[in-house]
């Protein structure tokens, strides 16, 4: 659909197999967030792209489905609200108050629309540049009920007074929807890599780093995979993604 302004009142690397403790520690070539609806009529090209990056093991490749045209007649089966916020923040960093679906946002940086596939592979160079961008390996480990996250010292200007965040995303691997109404009536979309659910871990501060949170409390259990995004800023304020990692659950993988 056509780029809108905030004006209109428009409000995660190599997955490792099951088989015992699941871990993994690659850096990515790319992040990849796709911010999607099932209402938007251009954005099913967009879904199939993002479907064939999701089997891509070093890329990390996001499905966010947002809310804002639901009212063109079809409710979003898979949207959250938080995904418009984290659209809009991205818009609000770069300055240019682009909003709009199917919208790919690279390494947290750079966008572009999401079935353009040229546009994509020269904003991914692009924001490569990026100072720290993809720099930081995050090694992640699940067994049983407890998540492991380790950083390393970083030297890429995140400090006590600088920091990143730490943000972890549950994941669905593939969600089918029939959609009956709006402007995708009559089509069955499978969507691939839906983020889920969403939590944020805190500041990172630079230094040496080991998490441990209970998979149970912040991972819904229709989600088969678990992501975490290290991003330069805030919340409200995101930036670069400095590392990232994705990783299946064990017991719940589907490949």
């Amino acid at each position: 659909m056509s780029v809108v302004k905030w004006s209109v009142g428009l409000v995660l690397a190599m997955v490792a197999f099951v088989g015992g403790p699941a871990s993994a520690q690659q850096r990515p070539s790319a992040v990849l967030e796709l911010f999607t609806s099932q209402g938007c009529s251009s954005c099913p090209p967009a879904d199939r792209y993002i479907a064939e990056m999701a089997d891509r093991p070093d890329v990390i490749a996001l499905t966010l489905a947002v809310d804002y045209w639901d009212y063109l007649g079809w409710r979003d089966t898979l949207a959250n609200p938080i995904h418009a916020k984290r659209q809009k923040a991205y818009a609000y960093m770069r300055g240019d108050r682009q909003i709009y679906t199917p919208q790919m946002i690279i390494n947290g940086v750079g966008h572009a629309i999401g079935s353009d596939r040229a546009a994509i592979q020269r904003v991914t160079e692009q924001s490569r540049g990026q100072p720290g961008a993809l720099s930081v390996p995050v090694s992640l480990r699940v067994s049983g009920d407890t998540i492991t996250l380790v950083l390393p010292a970083s030297i890429n200007g995140v400090s006590p007074e600088n920091p990143a965040t730490i943000f972890l995303f549950g994941v669905s691997s593939r969600q089918p929807v029939d959609i009956t109404r709006g402007e995708n009536r009559g089509q069955t979309m499978i969507y691939r890599n839906v983020v889920r659910s969403h939590a944020n871990l805190g500041e990172w501060g630079g230094g040496p780093r080991t998490v441990t949170i209970s998979r149970r409390e912040l991972v819904p259990p229709d989600c088969e995979k678990l992501a975490i995004l290290v991003q330069t800023g805030s919340q409200r304020r995101p930036g670069v993604i400095l590392g990232a990692s994705m990783i299946d659950l064990p017991g719940l993988a589907v490949h």
